[in-house]
């Protein structure tokens, strides 16, 4: 066995490309390090509706330019089979280690294989990506990036010609691609041949983002802005500029790429902590709110001053007040979102008379609803203007949410005094998500076992009515791994995280408001309930 696995790494070894990781795999067969060994070169790291995502390092089991090498070839393959011969992919990449080696890997392979490629000019935000898509009438795009994920990751997120995120079956089939490359010695690579994009694809979306925004709106809000280090700073910028709104005032900290991540643990506005300094920047220049990116820009984090004091919206939160914005504007269409974000979306959209659909989560399906105008998910991802961009964005969702809170401004008031109108007009609708993070996938797995074996019959002291296995699919999803609990006010979904080590739980609570003064007390309850749903929801996964 021992020796098995030598030679594999042994063999990996001779044809890896990048230095770096050859030094690196050579100390480990050198020292013997079994162990390690065994960790990358126990399977390999498994392309799906996610691409790909893992820990930078040699191996199958890591990202590396050997794996990303193989990943473009198997999208070449499959697109040819397709019927695109010599159809354009266009290569955009965050600011991440190694993302501008993997970018040129792909141009290379694609090129190598009688496509056209062209990469984005610099590192830029996902979002401006996705656009150039569809604006250069591309067969396919890949974009570089681990989004919010620790510095050590990397990943790898295709897109088909549509500008959405693939989903099944092109995931297995380019997987399957990927698989029957035998050797990279097999993959044409040329060192030329590919078209480095200049500004002008960048220019294209900004003037798209103009389409966000309702002309001769206010644009009078005050913002502090942070890019987590990542890419969303020149761009958002920019955005702002043209829009007419106020220059924002920048998390200098945190405000150029660099891809440690030095003043984080984690880079997701989500995550605790990440969000200190433009708490701090807040107190000291008093904004009308804060909005944050993550790294690669597609996600959008609003933070407001609730009291004496910052607060993070939820993104639940966000998503409902982005959809009543809308809604008053006047557009129409179908408002989309994912199963494990707030239903109040539903309500509103139904209100106003708009087409509503559920999907499953990932932006890559709320992406593909018809007629769709606006999508959201709970995760900060938002989709105000599916026409440019058919995914979530962060710098447009930024534009409408601050135009949003303009229009409030200049009638004296605030965004968490609107939230208190939805809850008033809609009922309040709370939502909390337990989430756990684990070194063990089996521990996700277990959870998940356990609670098919005895599904929670209460929570919270809340009778389940209807448990779901989402496995089998409903009558208006696909199968996924997941679990649906709807109980009589209120809601959980149980389901493993798609990109990173996570079980994630998903909360929500329903409590009828009868008039503003009613609001505290509401809250109250919402808040209690919750915090005994997650109780006995983690007694009953065993977590």
């Amino acid at each position: 066995m021992q020796d098995e696995l030598i030679a594999r790494a042994e063999a990996w070894l001779a044809e890896d490309p990048d230095a770096e990781t050859r030094e690196e795999l050579a100390g480990l067969i050198e020292a013997g390090d079994v162990t390690e060994l065994a960790a990358r070169f126990g399977g390999t790291l498994q392309f799906g509706t996610a691409g790909l995502r893992g820990e930078l390092g040699a191996g199958p089991m890591r990202m590396n330019r050997s794996v990303v090498i193989r990943a473009a070839a198997g999208l070449a393959a499959y697109l040819k089979a397709q019927g695109s011969t010599d159809g354009l992919v266009v290569i955009g990449y965050d600011a991440r280690h190694k993302s501008a080696d993997f970018a040129r890997d792909t141009a290379a392979v694609m090129t190598g294989a009688g496509l056209r490629a062209a990469v984005l000019p610099r590192p830029l935000p996902t979002p401006v990506l996705a656009f150039a898509i569809r604006h250069l009438g591309a067969v396919a795009g890949v974009e570089v990036t681990a989004s919010h994920n620790p510095p050590r990751d990397n990943g790898y997120k295709v897109y088909l010609g549509d500008g959405s995120q693939i989903v099944p079956p092109a995931d297995a089939q380019i997987a399957a691609r990927i698989d029957a490359v035998r050797s990279l010695a097999d993959v044409p690579r040329p060192d030329s041949g590919w078209e480095t994009l200049d500004e002008g694809v960048l220019d294209a979306y900004l003037a798209r983002t103009d389409a966000v925004l309702a002309p001769g709106s206010p644009r009078t809000a005050r913002t502090v802005y942070t890019a987590m280090h990542g890419v969303g700073k020149e761009t958002l910028l920019a955005a702002f500029a043209r829009a007419g709104f106020p220059e924002p005032v920048l998390v200098a900290e945190q405000a150029e790429p660099d891809p440690d991540f030095p003043t984080v643990a984690f880079p997701n506005p989500e995550e605790p902590g990440a969000m200190d300094l433009a708490f701090a920047k807040a107190r000291e220049s008093e904004p009308d709110l804060i909005i944050a990116n993550d790294p690669d820009a597609d996600r959008c984090a609003v933070a407001v001053k609730d009291g004496a004091d910052w607060r993070m919206l939820r993104g639940d939160e966000v998503g409902t007040l982005l959809a009543e914005h809308l809604v008053r504007r006047g557009v129409r269409g179908t408002f989309a979102e994912s199963i494990v974000s707030s239903s109040l979306l539903g309500r509103i959209a139904e209100k106003a008379g708009l087409g509503y659909e559920e999907t499953l989560t990932g932006f890559k399906w709320i992406a593909r609803v018809e007629d769709l105008r606006y999508g959201y998910e709970e995760a900060l991802g938002y989709c105000v203007d599916p026409e440019g961009v058919r995914d979530k964005d962060g710098i447009t969702a930024a534009l409408a949410v601050t135009e949003l809170a303009s229009e409030l401004k200049e009638r004296g008031r605030t965004l968490l005094g609107l939230l208190d109108d939805i809850a008033v007009e809609y009922g309040l609708h709370a939502t909390d998500q337990l989430s756990v993070r684990v070194e063990d996938l089996s521990v996700i797995a277990s959870a998940m076992r356990r609670l098919r074996e005895q599904p929670p019959t209460r929570l919270a002291g809340l009778t389940v009515e209807k448990a779901e296995d989402l496995t089998r699919g409903t009558a208006t999803l696909p199968p996924t791994d997941g679990l649906r609990y709807t109980l009589d006010g209120a809601r959980v979904i149980v389901r493993p995280s798609g990109t990173e080590p996570k079980l994630k739980c998903y909360l929500e609570v329903v409590v009828p408001v009868a008039g503003h003064a009613d609001l505290p007390e509401a809250r109250t309850r919402a808040t209690g309930l919750l915090a005994m749903i997650k109780q006995d929801l983690s007694a009953a996964a065993g977590i």
